[in-house]
């Protein structure tokens, strides 16, 4: 049986699951068939992958060599032989006809049910009995096994730019994307050791460099100029930083990606300095209501992929930077201008550094947050960060399945000790979808940060458009 080693990256997934820290992601897509679809198509559709030989391609057929035994050094990827299709591809209906707040209970709880890994770690729910005949799915997958950008990019697979594409084979029938196959079939030889070893010397001086900056910024703003490079234990002590139950809660909000590309170039900034400045006066919002509220602006760490832009995919390859959300701000337009600041100075640090040098300061930048994972200290030690927010690009164009159309696609990512909330966007066909996903008990009323996300976006158009 082929063996495939775990990344260090991919392992550190597997080392923080427990029962209420899930590291598994997930994305939730909505649908409108057409008028001539008949409306029991997902049960054909199950039935039809019923009939058919068992064909899973990889990474969808890998499971964990010790599956009871997480933490293990020599833990890998193996080939399931009894795979079990009935037991991944599942068939779920709401109470018809269900609207957007029950399909948000159901996927929160889907959500919150941790994966068996004695199987491949994923899971597809087909949720039928929404409004007007529409139906979502629900694909749940280990972080280990793919991250975000892997898993967007191979859900796509399986979605057809042509509307009446009704044979479009399902992700897990389609072959992982192969890459170009080495001059060796043996190990590595002499030349690859001595280019990873000059590799990780160039990284580590990029990686010291950026440290002395970092310190000297952070130094000068504690006088009289204030730094705007945020530093590692910078975040203040926040509701957000506090240990968490298994029990999910799932908000969504949908923006027309035209209305903040607009305020971004008047602002002169990104796409992604927008989305923090909407998520940053959100939660000041929220946390004002809850008179929780730190008098330090909170901190989010923001992921950064340093992949070539024709990387395939898998595995796991992300750097990470810290930056300000500005909720010590009032005003729409400052705190987005205070953003802007904040990230332009976080990008700096990086700039000419190679992809292992990113990561490798990523990695110094996070590693206060593994304090917070001791038991007992979420809520005590100061955190590294207050919450993750990210954006994962997807396509521009509609895309159907069998002959419906895409509607929105919802990322879901972790909620861990110290960090209860997370919020992901997805690009898709000219609209940004926020994913806000948190822990039910920890983040109470957490659907309201949707609203006010709604909110900040017209509060940032009065005042720069």
């Amino acid at each position: 049986m082929s063996r495939q080693r775990l990344t260090s990256s991919d392992t550190m997934f597997l080392y923080l699951e427990s029962r209420e820290t899930m590291m598994h992601v997930a994305g939730l897509l909505q649908f409108t068939p057409p008028p001539e679809m008949p409306p029991d198509h997902l049960r054909r559709l199950v039935d039809e992958l019923r009939r058919a030989p068992p064909v899973v391609q990889r990474p969808w057929n890998l499971k964990l060599s010790s599956p009871d035994l997480l933490v293990n050094p020599l833990q890998s990827w193996v080939e399931d032989r009894d795979f079990d299709l009935d037991y991944h591809v599942r068939r779920s209906a709401l109470p018809s006809p269900g609207d957007e707040r029950e399909l948000g209970i159901i996927v929160s709880r889907l959500h919150g049910h941790q994966i068996d890994f004695h199987r491949p770690p994923w899971e597809l729910h087909l949720i039928e009995g929404l409004e007007h005949g529409r139906f979502a799915l629900y694909v749940k997958v280990h972080h280990a096994l793919v991250d975000g950008y892997s898993a967007m990019r191979l859900l796509a697979s399986s979605l057809s730019r042509d509307p009446i594409d009704g044979a479009q084979p399902m992700f897990f029938e389609i072959p992982e994307p192969r890459r170009a196959p080495r001059d060796d079939h043996e190990g590595l030889h002499l030349f690859d050791v001595m280019s990873a070893v000059r590799a990780q010397l160039g990284a580590s001086r990029s990686v010291a460099s950026a440290l002395v900056k970092l310190v000297r910024e952070r130094a000068r703003g504690r006088g009289h100029d204030k730094s705007e490079l945020v530093s590692p234990l910078q975040a203040p002590k926040c509701l957000l930083n506090r240990r968490i139950s298994r029990a999910r809660r799932f908000a969504t909000y949908k923006v027309d990606t035209a209305r903040l590309k607009a305020i971004a170039k008047a602002a002169n900034g990104t796409l992604n300095d927008v989305i923090l400045a909407l998520s940053g006066a959100s939660l000041r919002r929220y946390l004002l209501e809850l008179d929780a509220l730190p008098d330090a602006p909170l901190v989010a760490m923001v992921p950064v992929n340093v992949r070539p832009k024709d990387d395939a995919g898998g595995g796991n390859a992300i750097g990470a930077i810290l930056a300000s959300l500005a909720t010590d701000v009032a005003d729409a337009g400052e705190q987005l201008d205070a953003v802007i600041a904040s990230t332009r100075r976080a990008k700096e640090q990086l700039a000419g550094m190679s992809k292992a040098a990113i990561i490798q300061y990523s990695a110094l930048l996070m590693s206060p947050f593994m304090l917070q994972l001791i038991p007992g200290a979420p809520g005590r030690v100061r955190p590294a960060f207050n919450v993750v927010i990210s954006n994962v690009p997807g396509p521009d164009e509609p895309l159907y399945f069998r002959g419906a159309r895409l509607d929105s696609s919802y990322p879901m990512s972790i909620p861990v000790h110290g960090l209860a909330l997370n919020i992901t966007c997805n690009s898709y066909a000219g609209s940004l979808n926020f994913g806000f996903i948190g822990c039910r008990d920890t983040v109470p009323h957490l659907q309201r940060l949707a609203v006010y996300c709604n909110d900040a976006v017209a509060e940032l158009e009065r005042a720069l458009i």
